[in-house]
Formats: structure tokens, sequence, C-alpha cells
């Protein structure tokens, strides 16, 4: 359904997560974005921010991260409340995407951007389980919560 509505081809757990759960935010910090609907979903704003303008800045940091001839493509699908912007870096085919982080709040010293090797499953259960520590604000220990738009 996803690659007719918008003519791109996703991740496979990408479109398992949101045809099961569809948009929302997890804790209420990390917002999941969905392709537009028709039902009106404050979250379908997957296709907005394809290929962000990026600082000569951000293209150095991400350099080094990346193969040579890797040209970078970036598609946005989720952002935190403290305004980190989560992407995958597009190459080859859709379950080959890693997941890329840019913190906008980082300390003096500190790279704003970092490559999460591995999907957005992956991603997610080493974000949730506190594995990693991408953002500018860390997830709780505590149980998580997701409130899908079609809850709210």
């Amino acid at each position: 359904m996803l690659a007719s509505s918008t003519g791109w081809k996703f991740p496979t757990d990408y479109k398992e997560f949101v045809e099961i759960y569809g948009g929302g935010e997890i804790d209420e910090y990390l917002s999941v974005r969905t392709p537009p609907t028709a039902d009106g979903s404050p979250f379908g704003r997957l296709l907005e921010g394809t290929d962000p303008a990026l600082t000569p800045d951000c293209r150095a940091e991400l350099a080094p991260s990346l193969p040579a001839s890797e040209g970078l493509r970036l598609l946005p699908f989720g952002a935190t409340a403290t305004g980190d912007v989560v992407f995958w870096l597009i190459e080859d085919a859709p379950e080959n995407w890693k997941v890329v982080i840019f913190r906008r709040q980082s300390p003096s010293g500190t790279k704003r951007w970092s490559i999460f090797d591995g999907g957005m499953a992956d991603f997610f259960w080493s974000l949730l389980n506190g594995s990693i520590e991408p953002f500018s604000q860390n997830f709780s220990d505590e149980s998580h919560t997701y409130l899908s738009w079609r809850d709210d």
C-alpha cells in the first residue's frame, strides 16, 4: 500500500510497523512519521524534508562514516520533542537503509550526527532497551508506551 500511495518503496520493518501501529509517538518524545493519509494524521509528513539541505559542516561530519562513492540522500521518518531528527540513509534496496540521527543539542566538542548500522526496528529496540542514547534527552528505563494517532 505504501508504495502505491507514495511511489516509494520502504523497508519491510517500517511498512509492518505503520500497518500495525500507524504514526504516533513513543513516550510522548519520539514521533514516527507516515506517508500522508486521508485520515488527517498529524504524523503524515513522511515525505516532507526529503533530501534536506545540509550545511557544509554537517556534510563534513557525516562524510567519514560513508563510503566515498556514496551520494547523501536522507529521508526523515522521526523527530523528537527536543528537535532531534531520525533519517534513513537511502541506499540500494530499502532493506539496506541505515538510520542516521541528527542530535540538535549536543555538548561542545561532540558530534551532532551519528549512523546506526541497522534498520528502524533494530534502532527502536536498541533505543528502548538503553543500549544506545543518540538523542539530546535519554529515554527512561521504565516501561515505554506508543500512542498512535489512531487512538488519539
